[in-house]
Formats: structure tokens, C-alpha cells, sequence
């Protein structure tokens, strides 16, 4: 069984839930929302909504049941496997392992790599990437100013690293610029060097086809949250020899093949991936609905690109006439996303997410994105160090909250915020603010 999925020939960008939302101002009055905190968290795309919907009626366990019910929800997490590996363009050979998030997907490959490892990542990365990887056999590339520069930094780094098993990590796109990494020319390199790349493709997956085949990488992770389907669900998929010899990633029921009791001790057969890392009752509500944001965005393509990037050119031409404006940049030779992250001379970074949200309805995020090193160095230790100003944009962008956020940010500079703002508990926050949340929250 395969549940549907919507199929539409517009040519307009897929619609995403809450796109008509309205928020109150500390002023009093209601706004649509200007949701620029795409890079966070993306919204739910109706059709992924829907496909849920469509789902719920059939959920039950997922391996463990003879029930019809359990049959379906069985036959719909095991075609998404299919589903997610033709949207990565993986071999058939690879592996499909359903995780919580990239954070998760990166800690289980890094849990699974062979003893002494050489790993060799770029120190601009996200802390999901940066951090599961320690010991004397990590090195950290200083991040460089160009993808050239990248390209023979990697080279130099594998060239010195010990011999044996190597893992190259690397981005597809900065969730801090932006900016596209060059992952091909990187993947070249490393299998030059006899090593494996994997591809952290939380901020790229949401943006840009991609295809491992063609791009040359070893594994890849991205997270549902990011790609329009917010039900807590993510995927590792990559070359399945590594997974297959680590022990469980979690231990429980669906990692077991047969479990055995020999009085003072237990007998443990696993299962073979990807049930060997995927222990307790899988998610299969979060998995269908990631499933279907991956085909969805596959038959959208050409105007996401298109939409995110007249938007992008919007963006960044308005957020240049703001006086103090500077940009964050790594490498000034890339293209890039629908990532802007920035500081402004004078301007604490929380100062401004909290009056922008206060006062103009404008949803942004500040301070380091989980990547510190990297952001820290960008920002270089300024009167307000390590924290920027982030707006990202996504399928419900629109032209209107591009232009509200240039003009909000254009008044507080120069005309100073309307509100009164105190710290609280090391954050920004508008006295007096008499805001009331949801009725469901209540």
C-alpha cells in the first residue's frame, strides 16, 4: 500500500500551514507573521499536513503486529525508505536509517566509525557536526576564505593524517551564511586520499537537489524538521559495512534478532541495518510525513530555487541600506542560500530579534546558531561578541516580509525602538508586555 500523495502541476512554491498567521505587537495590534527563522525550523508544507492526516486513521505498530492496521503502518515506513534514498539519489546498496534529527543521524555514524579513525572536518561547522567526533585522531581545518582554499586545505589535512580509516565531514550548506559548499570538488579529494566523506545536508536538503551519486559522498543526514515536515523525524543513508559492524546504537526491541537467557547472563543476536540502529518503536508518523516533504520538493524544484533566490537578491540589497550593516561571511567565492546572518554596529543582536518580534511581527534568530567557533571569529569579539542577527527564508517567505524586516530594522537604527526593553535571565524582553499566548495554551 502507498498512500497518496497530491500530485499539482502550479507552477507556485508548495504552500506551508500558517502561512495567514497572526501575532500580537506589544502595541496592541494583530500582524501576519514574517516568519525569517526558516533555517531553525521550517514550517509544516500543507501537503505534508495532509499526508498525515491520510495516515492517522491506518497508524499503529510498526514489525510487531498482525493486525491490518499494523500491516500498513509496517508497508509505510519501509517504502520510505525507497522514498528518501531516490530523493538523495543513493545507491541501492545503501542503508536508510531513521533518526530524531541531523544531531542524532551524525552521533550514530560517529558512534559506528572503526577504531582509530581518522576524521578531518572544517572547525565552521555546526556543533551536530563538529562535536560527536573527539580523540587524538580529529583534526579541525581552520575554515578557509574560498572553496579553492577548502579544496587544498582538505587535500593538505588527509595527505598528513594516519594511515587507515578516514572520514572527511563537511557541510552542504552554512547554516550560520548560507554559503554552498563544494562538496564535489571535496569528495574528489578525499577519495584520492582513500577516505569517506559524509554530508551534513540539514540546511542543503531543504534548498537544492541532491543526488550522493553525483556529488561523491559516502553518507548523508538531514532532519524532517528543516524540510517541511516537523514530526520528529531524521535519516542517516550512506554505505552500510561501517553500521553493520558497530554495535547498536540503542539497545532494545527491533535492534534484537533473538535474545537468550543462559542464567547469569544474556544472549544478544542483532539485527541486521538498519533495524540494528533503529531500537524502540520507530516514528512512523514522522517518517511518512519526511517521506512525502522529500517528493514533494522534488517535483518543485525549479521554482523554489527560483522564489528563494529573488528573495535572497531582496534581502540582501535592502539589509545593505541599513546603516552599521555588515554581513557574515565564509567563503566570499560561493553562491548560497536563503541565509543571512549579520551584525549592526551599536546593536545588541537579542536587542533586535526581541524588538523586531515585539513591535513588527518579524520572527529572526540571534546569537551563535550552534556554531560558535565560527561565528565568534566572524563577529570578531565586537562590543556585543559572539552573536549575530539571522534571517533565513524559506517556502512561506514572501516579498512583504522581506521588506518589513529591512524597514524595521532601517526605524530602530535610526529612530530607536518604540517599547522599552530589560534583560531578563540573560535575554532581551519588552516591559510591561501584556501579549497573551494561544487559547491552547491557556
Amino acid at each position: 500500500m502507498t498512500l497518496a500523495i497530491t500530485k499539482t502541476t502550479s507552477t507556485a512554491v508548495p504552500a506551508v500551514v500558517g502561512a495567514d498567521l497572526r501575532v500580537p505587537l506589544v502595541t496592541g495590534e494583530r500582524v501576519t507573521y514574517a516568519n525569517l527563522d526558516h533555517a531553525a525550523s521550517a514550517p509544516c508544507l500543507q501537503e505534508v499536513r495532509d499526508a498525515v492526516d491520510e495516515l492517522l486513521p491506518w497508524y499503529a505498530s510498526v514489525h510487531r503486529g498482525a493486525g491490518f492496521a499494523s500491516q500498513v503502518s509496517t508497508r509505510v515506513y519501509e517504502q520510505a525508505r525507497d522514498r528518501i534514498r531516490k530523493f538523495v539519489g543513493a545507491h541501492a546498496s545503501d542503508t536508510v536509517v531513521f533518526t530524531r534529527n541531523t544531531t542524532d543521524s551524525l552521533n550514530l555514524l560517529a558512534r559506528s566509525v572503526p577504531r582509530g579513525t581518522a576524521v578531518v572536518l572544517f572547525d565552521s561547522e555546526h556543533h551536530a557536526a563538529l562535536l560527536p567526533w573527539r580523540g587524538p585522531n580529529v583534526q579541525r581545518i581552520p575554515a578557509p576564505s574560498s572553496s579553492g582554499a577548502a579544496v587544498v586545505a582538505l587535500d593538505r589535512a588527509l595527505a598528513a593524517a594516519p594511515v587507515g580509516p578516514r572520514l572527511v565531514i563537511v557541510t552542504g550548506a552554512s547554516n550560520v551564511t548560507g554559503e554552498l559548499w563544494p562538496v564535489a570538488e571535496l569528495a574528489k579529494v578525499a577519495r584520492r586520499h582513500g577516505a569517506r566523506i559524509a554530508l551534513d545536508a540539514a540546511q542543503l536538503a531543504p534548498h537544492r537537489p541532491l543526488n550522493v551519486r553525483e556529488l561523491g559522498v559516502d553518507y548523508v543526514a538531514f532532519s524532517g524538521h528543516k524540510i517541511y515536515a516537523p514530526f520528529g523525524a531524521g535519516v542517516l543513508v550512506g554505505r552500510a559495512d561501517w553500521l553493520q559492524q558497530a554495535q547498536p546504537y540503542l539497545v532494545g526491541g527491533g535492534a534484537t534478532a533473538k535474545v537468550t537467557d543462559h542464567g547469569d547472563r544474556l544472549g544478544v543476536a542483532w539485527s541486521a541495518v538498519p533495524e540494528r540502529h533503529e531500537a524502540g518503536s520507530p516514528n512512523v508518523v514522522g517518517v511518512h510525513a519526511l517521506a512525502a516533504a522529500c517528493e514533494i520538493l522534488s517535483r518543485h524544484w525549479e521554482q523554489t530555487v527560483a522564489h528563494e533566490q529573488e528573495l535572497l537578491t531582496r534581502l540582501r540589497d535592502g539589509l545593505r541600506t541599513v546603516p552599521g550593516f555588515r554581513e557574515l561571511s565564509i567563503l566570499t567565492d560561493a553562491d548560497k542560500v536563503g541565509v543571512v546572518s549579520f551584525t549592526i554596529s551599536g546593536f545588541d543582536a537579542g536587542f533586535l530579534a526581541a524588538a523586531l518580534s515585539a513591535e513588527y511581527g518579524i520572527g529572526v534568530r540571534d546569537g551563535a546558531f550552534c556554531a560558535h567557533v565560527i561565528v565568534g571569529r566572524l563577529v570578531k569579539a565586537g562590543a556585543h561578541e559572539d552573536r549575530a542577527v539571522r534571517a533565513s527564508i524559506g517556502l512561506g517567505t514572501t516579498a512583504e516580509h522581506v521588506d518589513r524586516l529591512v524597514a524595521a530594522l532601517r526605524t530602530l537604527v535610526t529612530e530607536g525602538p518604540k517599547w522599552t526593553y530589560t534583560q531578563r535571565d540573560g535575554r532581551w524582553v519588552p516591559e510591561d508586555d501584556s501579549r497573551t499566548l494561544p487559547p491552547f495554551l491557556a
